[in-house]
């Protein structure tokens, strides 16, 4: 449970966003690593973080994903979801953040980030709210403001943009196309 006074720095914070950051393996997939006979890598992404994903645009909030490995079904996704910035095969999470706050003259507190293992932690520790699954490594889970109910590659991507979103006020507004109301 949120305190009263942490919802309000929550909400003061998420006000300020610009930028969504995601880790790729262990946050907008399962973590599992699949190949085919011909090596090729397979990857299984969720439709809901998808659609979140178009939701938060929507909103104003400009997407990025940094990842430390380069495949073809993650730059395929990239392209369907029309991200704005793709940072891959990223060694030092920690430098590559720096360069991304120079490329688009932002700062740490215009940045959400999640990710899900220790390569994150230079990042999480850095941005304006930071988040994890819930199956994230003990150590990340230890450091990030929010732990979500959700593991990864299982839709904790929406769970973090839809806490972001009710946050800034911006929930019902980017509803409003999907409402069954007549």
């Amino acid at each position: 449970m949120i305190t009263a006074c942490a919802e309000g720095i929550f909400a003061r914070r998420a006000a300020r966003l610009v930028w969504l950051v995601f880790d790729v393996d262990g946050v907008l997939t399962d973590g599992t690593l699949l190949y085919t006979r011909r090596g090729e890598q397979v990857k299984r992404f969720h439709a809901r973080d998808g659609l979140a994903f178009k939701l938060a645009q929507r909103a104003g909030l400009r997407i990025a994903l940094l990842s430390g490995r380069r495949s073809r079904p993650l730059e395929q996704r990239a392209a369907d979801l029309v991200v704005d910035d793709l940072m891959l095969e990223v060694t030092d999470k920690g430098a590559v953040f720096d360069d991304f706050l120079l490329r688009h003259g932002t700062t740490p507190g215009r940045v959400a980030y999640i990710g899900d293992d220790l390569p994150d932690l230079p990042v999480l520790g850095r941005s304006a709210l930071s988040f994890a699954p819930q199956d994230a490594a003990p150590e990340v889970r230890a450091v990030v403001q929010v732990v979500l109910e959700t593991a990864g590659g299982n839709g904790c991507a929406r769970e973090m943009i839809e806490r972001i979103l009710k946050a800034r006020g911006d929930w019902q507004p980017v509803l409003a196309g999907y409402s069954l109301e007549d």
